[in-house]
């Protein structure tokens, strides 16, 4: 073999190995860029400080929402957070299918992503994938109602201890989401209606 031979063989498996191992790495770093996309907060919005996580923990009634798959359809939604041994939070997501009368129920997981006296978590309702949940404003003396986003500005609810709220307190919610850049004409106020 001259200077000029190659072994082509050997080339190719070469290649092949060393392509390989750039896509595994190209996927690994993309996974992890999307995945961390999704915990990550919106340009604009901070969480708020002073948080209580035990203060927070109990039931909320969803007041008012933008839009999603998930809870297309869906009325008298409420989330329920209790706490995990872990460190965690237990979420129980409930909400009634009028069209098929059923209630759908989500069981999740979150934790805080930067400390438990922040309003920063993130949230799975299924494997390893997380979202975001960022309150962004809060009732801090009663923890009455909470303003809360995902990871980007089509996420944004509106959350109350009580099934309905002051026509005041909705006001100061579509101000404030407005103001940070949220599409509030595109709001549900959601049917707390109890059922008969």
């Amino acid at each position: 073999m001259n200077n000029l031979d190659v072994d082509t063989p050997r080339v190719v498996r070469i290649l092949a190995t060393a392509g390989m191992r750039i896509r595994r790495r190209t996927l690994l770093l993309l996974g992890t860029l999307l995945l961390g996309a999704c915990t990550g907060l919106p340009d604009g919005i901070e969480p708020v400080g002073q948080f209580d996580a035990d203060r927070y923990l109990g039931k909320w009634y969803e007041i008012a929402r933008l839009d999603h798959s998930f809870e297309r359809g869906l009325s008298r939604v409420t989330a329920e957070y209790s706490a995990r041994d872990d460190g965690g939070i237990r979420v129980i997501n409930r909400g009634y299918d009028a069209e098929k009368d059923t209630w759908k129920e989500a069981e999740g997981k979150a934790y805080f992503v930067r400390g438990r006296d922040e309003g920063y978590l993130k949230v799975s309702f299924f494997g390893p994938f997380y979202g975001a949940y960022v309150v962004f404003g809060l009732d801090q003396e009663n923890y009455a109602t909470s303003f809360v986003s995902g990871p980007d500005r089509s996420y944004l609810w509106l959350l109350s201890r009580t099934p309905t709220v002051a026509p005041t307190v909705l006001e100061q919610f579509v101000d404030q989401a407005k103001a940070l850049g949220f599409a509030t004409d595109e709001l549900i106020i959601v049917d707390q209606t109890p059922i008969p």
